[in-house]
């Protein structure tokens, strides 16, 4: 009788349902940094935010009863897009003019391909309309997600399929780096605490958190990212402010979002996510060939080396290849310019394709969790 009852023994144990909450932030926050700490180990890119996301997604799956406050989540997104802002600088802009026509094939042809296999997801069944597709949106990570949510997709699919396919890309990526470029350079170590300039500082925070409380007002679907990405792109090109984000408001912003998308899983959601995992996966890998593959093309009719084309082309994050260009001997200049064209692209059309795609497969935008 013992023995039959240990089973349910060692799940009550587990569980976090019923413990305080003050006991279920503490060990989110503990699994957090240890798997933040394994993923910095290999030199993961996003470990911070994918981190705190797989920590989220155990405790949702031991019941854990905590949420992340709705205004952490907002001001989380509205730091994100100000850090998103920081990069798109107009020096992009001069690069993509010198050659505007093989930017716009190279960048729709990466779309494209993308397009193409969110519908085949869509249509056979994987996932459902809209959330395929952006899952399979070359972008940053976070922003699909973030916007996906904004669209009536199921973020936590999103999220899955999109940092699945950052470590994939990062893995692959690197490793194609190492051999082509016989090993990287050393990456530098985060300076946490960096000296910030007062006024800069207090523009910035004005910037990212004014904007993602104002934009909810304003109901502007991603309002609270994508207001203050717009403004900061704008005011940070014009030279009126500079956008500071120490290294410490980024990780609790990362940390923040993380948990808000990983607290949202539920076991049967995890169940139809396993299920559905190798197809995926195989998406994610043709991808990345059909991208590799365009960026052969590429290196021919641009006359850039092979290494600064895969990268250019690859359908990674933006943030993840920017580290990774940044360590190895490539067009840095040329990679970023391809990789933010899409970017903007993908969020200027990305709504009205993903919509498109949900209305023609007829396949429900969440999947019933009764059913999974």
């Amino acid at each position: 009788m013992t023995h039959e009852n240990a089973p349910d023994g060692l799940a009550r144990t587990l569980t976090l349902a019923g413990k305080p909450r003050v006991l279920q932030w503490l060990v989110l926050i503990l699994i957090t940094f240890l798997v933040i700490a394994i993923l910095e180990r290999v030199h993961l890119p996003a470990a911070l935010l994918l981190g705190a996301m797989v920590a989220a997604i155990f405790a949702a799956a031991q019941a854990a009863e905590i949420k992340v406050p709705g205004v952490a989540f907002i001001l989380a997104q509205g730091t994100v897009g100000a850090m998103v802002a920081r990069v798109l600088k107009p020096s992009i802009l001069t690069e993509i003019r010198s050659d505007w026509l093989l930017f716009f094939v190279a960048v729709f042809a990466v779309i494209a391909a993308s397009a193409a296999l969110g519908w085949l997801l869509a249509w056979r069944r994987v996932l459902p309309g809209s959330t395929a597709l952006w899952g399979s949106f070359p972008g940053a990570a976070t922003v699909m997600a973030l916007m996906a949510e904004a669209y009536g997709a199921d973020i936590r699919l999103v999220a899955l399929m999109q940092y699945l396919r950052v470590v994939c890309v990062a893995m692959t990526a690197s490793l194609v780096a190492a051999i082509w470029a016989h090993g990287g350079g050393p990456v530098a170590p985060i300076e946490w605490f960096p000296h910030l300039d007062p006024k800069s500082f207090a523009e910035t925070l004005l910037l990212a958190f004014g904007g993602a409380l104002i934009a909810p007002k304003l109901r502007i679907p991603a309002g609270s990212l994508l207001l203050p990405l717009a403004l900061g792109a704008w005011l940070n090109g014009a030279g009126i402010v500079t956008i500071q984000l120490p290294p410490w408001l980024l990780a609790m912003s990362y940390a923040v979002v993380g948990w808000s998308i990983g607290l949202r899983f539920t076991r049967p959601i995890l169940v139809y996510a396993a299920r559905v995992l190798p197809r995926i996966l195989l998406s994610i890998v043709a991808l990345i060939v059909i991208c590799a593959l365009f960026g052969v093309v590429l290196a021919k009719v641009a006359h850039v080396d092979m290494l600064t084309a895969y990268l250019a082309t690859s359908p990674g994050g933006a943030d993840s290849v920017a580290i990774i260009a940044a360590s190895t001997k490539v067009d840095v200049p040329f990679v970023m310019a391809l990789q933010t064209a899409r970017f903007v692209i993908v969020l200027l059309i990305g709504p009205r394709l993903a919509r498109f795609v949900a209305e023609h497969t007829g396949f429900a935008e969440t999947p019933h969790e009764s059913k999974v």
